[in-house]
């Protein structure tokens, strides 16, 4: 492998977390110099930063939408040693600079996919890059990608916690979380003790599975860069519609006092649900496109 030492943990895949080393370490491409100037180059919207520490509990996804335009990038940079800063770059790939690495880290993740046969190609990749001040904390949430962090300067504790455990996050919250309805989670010290934690450092790599809720705290050490590749497989492609299908039978099973069974305990039963959100949107897709030909055949009509 190119990006990823090989070794037995990266068999887990989506089924536990684990850490293991990466080969990328010293990257000319990862010197926060080099970032300095290529963050301001990239298009408006891929890099979302925010300033002041963040909270456990607060909403990870809606404090960039926040914060936006409050401060400048260029100055989030220069004092992100002590300005307890948090930059999030949504595919710096964009970049030539970063393109050839995303290319490594997708070859690296369809061969652990081939391996295991959860699927050829790698769903909708996407890599993710991070940039924080000594403290910082990522607030507690989970993601609609499985995904592999790899750290390049200073350190981290990073906690996950199982992926269908309903203490940690219930079927509902990741229901919603799925149909993108709701973005924050309940977080509390009980919670918090179920998760596993990691001791991480440069050169180590952390995989969370699909929809495992984690956060992180980076160590005061020094400032944190780090990167994530994100990815769909054919399995948790399928685990993301079998969610959307439980999203909706909820609302009409809660009329009769029921609830729909959970996601990720019975393969069969998880794509049979798949099929069904498939033709569930099959058939809202047919109902929209003849409401659009009846719509059009009344405004024919008027125009007479």
């Amino acid at each position: 492998m190119q990006s990823f030492e090989d070794n037995d943990a990266l068999n887990q895949l989506d089924s536990a977390a684990f850490k293991f080393k990466h080969k990328l370490l010293g990257h000319p491409s990862l010197s926060l110099e080099n970032l300095a100037n290529v963050l301001p180059e990239l298009p408006e919207g891929r890099v979302e930063y925010s300033k002041g520490l963040l909270n456990i509990n607060d909403d990870f996804e809606t404090t960039f939408r926040d914060q936006r335009k409050k401060f400048s990038l260029e100055d989030t940079i220069e004092n992100i040693r002590t300005s307890n800063s948090y930059i999030m770059v949504n595919h710096p790939d964009v970049h030539p600079s970063f393109a050839p690495i995303k290319r490594q880290l997708i070859e690296d993740v369809e061969k652990i996919m081939h391996r295991l046969g959860v699927g050829k190609e790698a769903i909708d990749p996407r890599l993710f890059l991070f940039i924080a001040s000594p403290n910082s904390i990522t607030p507690f949430h989970i993601d609609r990608y499985s995904n592999f962090l790899m750290q390049f300067r200073g350190s981290k504790h990073v906690s996950v916690f199982p992926q269908w455990d309903e203490r940690a996050v219930t079927a509902a919250h990741h229901e919603a979380y799925m149909a993108y309805a709701n973005t924050k989670l309940p977080f509390n010290d009980e919670i918090d003790a179920l998760g596993t934690k990691f001791e991480f450092k440069p050169g180590e790599a952390i995989h969370i599975p699909f929809l495992a809720g984690h956060h992180v705290r980076n160590g005061s050490d020094d400032v944190s860069i780090s990167m994530a590749i994100f990815f769909n497989t054919e399995q948790n492609n399928a685990w993301r519609k079998a969610l959307r299908f439980n999203g909706v039978a909820r609302k009409a099973l809660n009329k009769v006092g029921l609830k729909p069974a959970p996601i990720g305990r019975q393969a069969w039963r998880d794509k049979a649900k798949a099929m069904g959100w498939d033709a569930y949107n099959k058939v809202r897709s047919i109902q929209t496109r003849n409401q659009n030909i009846f719509s059009i055949g009344l405004s024919m009509m008027a125009s007479f």
